[in-house]
């Protein structure tokens, strides 16, 4: 999938601590959602389709990707 993140809002969790090791999401076109490490934010995103992020998110908030 090639999407253009160029426009993206990109923002970070409210129960982000501020610091600068964290996890950024932006909302996209046509329910697309991409990801990126705020330590890099020129560097590489992964982008998800809208079903792969509802399973996603699914499995966090079942907490099935807990460790």
């Amino acid at each position: 999938m090639n999407v253009d993140l160029s426009k993206a809002r990109w923002f970070k969790s409210a129960r982000s601590s501020g610091s600068k090791d964290c996890v950024e999401v932006a909302f996209l076109d046509e329910g697309v959602v991409g990801v990126r490490d705020s330590k890099n934010p020129t560097g590489p995103a992964l982008v998800f389709a809208p079903t792969e992020w509802d399973a996603f998110a699914a499995n966090i908030n079942a907490g099935a990707l807990d460790r």
